[in-house]
């Protein structure tokens, strides 16, 4: 389970679309929400979307590993799916805040790797979101307000990267991911492998 965590604007979503375009080997973890739909998502691409009384109904039932609230609205990340995905050897990348990745790695512990992306200065962060056009000012005012909380949070993840380059920070993040593929752990028929070559 590899986890992408940043303030809004950092890049995650640009970092995690790349990861997802270039790497067959890993899946996205599609959160329930509570937000409406924006334009160009997909239902069941980019989350499922649900009303309140249909996520807490989710949340009594024990059905998420996390579940956080965000802006007013409600995600969840869906635990059935997940287990099931991980004990077939699948590897799942989640876009999710600092909240979700503490109650991911409290619930399952093993096999998380937390990633956490700064930017390069907080006028670059609001820069960005400004330059999105999709929040009005009170939103990006609020994004920035939330941000200074979440880069608080940063000591909580195994790596920190601060993305002044998207590239640069790309080449780090998936070598990331590599390393982390690879230990001894993680390899699955090493063992049988070792043992054939030493007979």
């Amino acid at each position: 389970m590899f986890i992408l965590s940043s303030p809004s604007g950092a890049g995650k979503t640009t970092i995690a679309r790349r990861i997802l375009a270039e790497d067959g080997a890993i899946r996205l973890s599609v959160s329930y929400t509570t937000r409406p739909i924006r334009p160009g998502e997909q239902e069941g691409r980019d989350y499922f979307f649900v009303d309140r009384q249909e996520f807490d109904r989710k949340v009594e039932a024990g059905e998420f590993i996390e579940w956080a609230e965000v802006f007013g609205h409600f995600y969840g990340t869906p635990k059935a799916e997940i287990k099931a995905g991980l004990k077939a050897g699948h590897d799942y990348l989640f876009d999710i805040d600092w909240q979700g990745t503490q109650q991911l790695y409290q619930r399952m512990e093993v096999d998380v790797v937390r990633v956490f992306l700064l930017p390069p200065s907080i006028g670059e962060l609001e820069r960005r979101l400004s330059s999105r056009g999709t929040d009005s000012a009170d939103v990006v005012a609020q994004r920035m307000a939330r941000a200074r909380s979440e880069i608080s949070h940063w000591d909580g993840y195994d790596y920190v990267v601060v993305n002044d380059d998207i590239d640069l920070c790309f080449a780090k993040v998936t070598g990331i991911l590599e390393a982390e593929r690879m230990r001894r752990a993680r390899q699955t028929g090493l063992v049988d492998f070792v043992r054939e070559l030493m007979r």
